[in-house]
This record gives C-alpha cells, sequence and structure tokens, in this order.
C-alpha cells in the first residue's frame, strides 16, 4: 500500500524586507498569519535565515535576542517565539532553515557521490534546498508564509530572493503573494519623510525578478496617505497595495494595525474568500493591556543581560500578557545579578534595594559563572523572606544550590563553575560529558514529566502529568536532596523514570516554584501559561 502523500499548502505569502534589518518583518509576517488564522484557515509559517550558522543555538544573546526552542527540540531566532505567541501554535524543525544547514547538507551529499559527479551550484542546488524545505515546512497547511531573514540587497541572502521568485515556477505565480516591508525615515531638520530608500529598496527587489503584491511602509508615525502615493507612483505599484504601518505601544496591536490598514481586501483576492476574521480575543487582550489598572505589580527579573529585554523576550511577554489578564499594571524591573553577588559596593546596595521592592522574583534561564552567584543570593533571599519566586531553567538550579547552602552544604555549587565532586549540587547529565562547547546537543525541546500529587504545581496545572520545553545540559544532583529539603525545598516533578529533577517548590511558601524547563516557550498572550499567570496572581 502506498504512502498517503501529505497535503501542502495552497498558497504561499513571502516576506522581504528592505532599506534596514530590524524593520518589522516577523511581526507583520505573525499579524498576517494571524489574521488569515482568524478567518479560519490552517495557516504555518517559517523563517529563511542567511547566516552562515548551523543553528541559533551558539549565538550571542546580546546580539541576536533569545534562542527560541522547538517542540521537537531545534534552537532558532526568537522570531518563531514571535510566530508562536501570535497563531497559538507549535512550530517545528522545518520552521527554521539557516544558510549554513544548507551548505552543510549540500557538501554531505557531494562528499557522499550524492551529485553524481555534477558541478554543485548555488543555482540550481542551493535555490532548489531553499524550495525543497519551504515544501517541506508547509505540509499540513492552508497557507504557508515565509520570512526571509536580512535586507534585500545584501550578499548572503542573495540565493534565498532567487529561491522565493523561482518558486513561483514551481507553484504558480497566483499562489504566490511578495510582501515587502520597508522603511521611511523622518528627517527632523527639513521635517519631512523621505522615501527615497524605500523607492531603492523597491528598484533593488525587481531588480532581483520580483515585483511586490504588497508594500508596507513602517514609520514612526502615521503618515499621510500622499507618502504611500508617492511610493507607488515610482515603484510601479498599484497605490493600494502600499500600506502604512506606524510605531505603536504594544505589538500585540499589530495584528489590528495590519487589519485596518487596508490588507484585508488585498488578501480576500489572494485566497479567494471574503469572510470576515473574527479578531474578538485579540481586541479584548489590547483593551486589557491598554487599560490602567488600581493595582501595580513590580516583578525584578535578576539577570546576567540585564536591561536586554531580547534576550529574555518570551519572559517578558509571558508576564505582561499574565498580568493584562489578571487584570494588573506591570511593572519589570531589571535588576543586574553581577550586582547582587557583591557585598558592600554602590551597585550592590542599589541592585538589593531592587530586590527588597520587588513584589516577586524572575530568574530566568542561562549559560556561564557570569552573574550566577547574584542569582543564588537572590533566590536565598526569596526563600527566607518569602518573597514570590519563579526559577525557570537555571533559575532552577540556582535555586537548589541556595537551599542546600541553607541545608548546611555551604560551599554548593554547580559543576558548570568547577563545583568539586563533593559540592556539585548541580551536575552534568549523563550523556552530556565532553560537549559543553558543541551546539545542537543539549536536553532540547518537548519531555514530559510526572508531578507529586497535592503539589502547587500539580495544582496550577491541573493534573500529574505535563510536558514542557528544555534546553539545558545540566542537572540537579540528588544526593544532596536532603540539604536541599533541610534548605526549604522539596522535589514536586520528576522525569517519568525519576532520574532528572523537573519541578522544585517551597510547601510552607506564598509563591516558590521552580522549573528545569523553560515554560515561557510556551505561554501565548491569548492563552498564558499557568506557571506565569499564578506567579502574576500571587503578587496582587
Amino acid at each position: 500500500m502506498k504512502n498517503k502523500k501529505v497535503k501542502k499548502a495552497s498558497k504561499y505569502i513571502f516576506v522581504t524586507g528592505g532599506v534596514l534589518s530590524g524593520v518589522g518583518k516577523g511581526i507583520t509576517a505573525a499579524s498576517i498569519g494571524a489574521i488569515l488564522k482568524a478567518k479560519g484557515f490552517k495557516v504555518s509559517i517559517q523563517k529563511c535565515d542567511p547566516y552562515l550558522n548551523v543553528d541559533a543555538g551558539l549565538l550571542n544573546p546580546v546580539e541576536h535576542g533569545e534562542c527560541f526552542v522547538t517542540a521537537d527540540g531545534k534552537e532558532t531566532d526568537l522570531d518563531l517565539g514571535h510566530y508562536e505567541r501570535f497563531l497559538d501554535f507549535e512550530t517545528n524543525y522545518f520552521s527554521s532553515v539557516l544558510s549554513g544547514a544548507l551548505y552543510r547538507e549540500l557538501i554531505e551529499k557531494e562528499r557522499s557521490g550524492g551529485f553524481h559527479g555534477k558541478t554543485v551550484q548555488m543555482v540550481p542546488h542551493f535555490t532548489d534546498l531553499v524550495q525543497e524545505k519551504i515544501e517541506k515546512a508547509s505540509e499540513g497547511s492552508d497557507i504557508h508564509i515565509v520570512e526571509i531573514g536580512g535586507t534585500v540587497g545584501d550578499y548572503e541572502g542573495l540565493s534565498f530572493i532567487e529561491a522565493i521568485r523561482l518558486f513561483a515556477n514551481r507553484v504558480g505565480r497566483e499562489n504566490c503573494l511578495y510582501v515587502h516591508v520597508v522603511y521611511v525615515p523622518w528627517i527632523n531638520t527639513s521635517k519631512e519623510l523621505k522615501t527615497k530608500p524605500a523607492q531603492n529598496a523597491l528598484k533593488d527587489l525587481r531588480g532581483f525578478g520580483i515585483i511586490p503584491d504588497v508594500v508596507v511602509c513602517r514609520t514612526e508615525k502615521l503618515a499621510p496617505r500622499s507618502m504611500c502615493e508617492k511610493i507607488a507612483a515610482f515603484s510601479g505599484i498599484p497605490g493600494e497595495a502600499v500600506l502604512n504601518l506606524p510605531d505603536i505601544e504594544s505589538v500585540y496591536d499589530v495584528p489590528l494595525n495590519v487589519l485596518k490598514s487596508g490588507v484585508l481586501e488585498i488578501l480576500n483576492r489572494f485566497v479567494g474568500t471574503d469572510t470576515e476574521p473574527c479578531m474578538t480575543q485579540w481586541e479584548e487582550f489590547s483593551r486589557l493591556r491598554r487599560e490602567k489598572w488600581e493595582k501595580t505589580v513590580k516583578v525584578g527579573l535578576v539577570a546576567k543581560y540585564a536591561g536586554n529585554e531580547d534576550a529574555y523576550i518570551c519572559v517578558t511577554e509571558a508576564l505582561k500578557a499574565a498580568a493584562a489578564w489578571e487584570k494588573v499594571n506591570l511593572e519589570i524591573v531589571w535588576i543586574n545579578a553581577e550586582d547582587l553577588a557583591e557585598d558592600d559596593s554602590k551597585g550592590a546596595k542599589a541592585a538589593w534595594k531592587q530586590v527588597e521592592d520587588a513584589d516577586g522574583l524572575v530568574v530566568p534561564g542561562g549559560f556561564g559563572v557570569r552573574g550566577s552567584e547574584g542569582k543564588i543570593r537572590a533566590a536565598e533571599y526569596a526563600l527566607e523572606n518569602d518573597e514570590p519566586y519563579l526559577g525557570l531553567c537555571l533559575g532552577m538550579q540556582m535555586a537548589c544550590v541556595a537551599a542546600a547552602r541553607r541545608g548546611g552544604l555551604k560551599k554548593a555549587g554547580s559543576e558548570e563553575f568547577g563545583a568539586g565532586k563533593d559540592e556539585n549540587v548541580i551536575y552534568i547529565m549523563s550523556g552530556q560529558e565532553g560537549k559543553e562547547s558543541t551546539g545542537g546537543t543539549m536536553r532540547l525541546g518537548n519531555y514530559p514529566a510526572k508531578l507529586t500529587e497535592g503539589s502547587r504545581v500539580a495544582e496550577i496545572y491541573g493534573g500529574l502529568e505535563v510536558i514542557e520545553r528544555h534546553r539545558h545540559r545540566y542537572e540537579v544532583n540528588q544526593k544532596f536532596l536532603p540539604e536541599i529539603e533541610k534548605g526549604g525545598l522539596i522535589v514536586t516533578g520528576r522525569s517519568p523514570e525519576g532520574s532528572l529533577v523537573e519541578f522544585v517548590e517551597s510547601p510552607s511558601h506564598k509563591f516558590f516554584v521552580a522549573t528545569q524547563a523553560h515554560p515561557e516557550f510556551k505561554s501565548r498572550p491569548l492563552n498564558v501559561h499557568p506557571l506565569f499567570r499564578e506567579f502574576v496572581r500571587s503578587l496582587k
């Protein structure tokens, strides 16, 4: 019996950017997807990045922001987090494509004789492989959206532009919608918007053989319609196809703004239906986000990259969404973990004042010794002062170290930071030895856990079995559980076979829950993760 052929998307939307990077392609792509999903379509989405990296696992979070992890264990660009939050669905291994991975695949095929002695070239071999990845990622959906990273004209991105141009030959031009997002700067000295950079970006795109169906003009403030008409006139594009999206306070208002921009009529023609999208939940969430509530909660985020929101964007977005639905104002206070490790410096005094003033503390994931001592001290403070605490991945490990020290193991630490065998409350997982500097080898993606009946986490989740995403190489050394328990924490969640600690909590504490997982990866604005919602609720 032949295998049933998997249905691929019948329509494809390609989103490119011009003038400069960071112009909002990802949010625009995700917003279009949210509108189409609200119209009843099954939508999938994908990021194609021209970086020569194999994946995002070893990219510096200061430069590139948070490394997002898919359910099936792919380390990706943070844009996939935007996709999941806006579309409330799970991306997968095929949702992220980087040049480095494609080059490696081509070279391995060539080395094994897969090309039978042919010359391997960018066209057609690389461009064909890009198209294959797009088709693979689109399986099972009605409409597949592809964001091309970088800016049109970048050397490393030219092959991707050629691939999506050729893709129209594969599926038919009528089944492809090209959206180009450009920046229109405001020149303060002359008090005018300058459209020339956008015109040049469109000229570049046309030079590569793509005439966009939609042009999105990003501006700081709402621009006059004449600006869009000017760009249309000089670019050979219909006026109604040039839209303006100004900066707004919250990215979660973008789907509603995109809807108002005039794109709906274009999308209706493309998909062949004028069904009205049901945006009720988005409208309600937008209303709650804008509301000024009577109560304000102050969350101290104890972090190594203090103030770099992109490095912890899933955490901050989960907190913001939880606060909106709990009807409280949220103030996130960035606390430098390194300052907490000091004793009498000016920075230490200021940081500890922030800890004391906060209604609750969040210690997110991370790697490396820098800031670790400060995170341990923050967890110790929370334990001793009944301050609500949510620990994520490294935040759980540091909480266990803090508890072990309180339980009598004064030099408790982590093997990652050089602790000796008699002190390594946190040690490397079995099978991870020797992989400390290797990308893509950690415990990644979805893993199940069994919760203790009657525990706080079981109550929060509403069950005894959960699945959460992971990204770690170290774990709690269970031979030190007596010291950890003596210090105030108990294990309330383990891997199904019992070998790994997944959740700890303080039974007598107002709220002290920590997990080896990254629940922030699964939190959505319209479907907030219960751990974040319960944490914010405990601050009210």
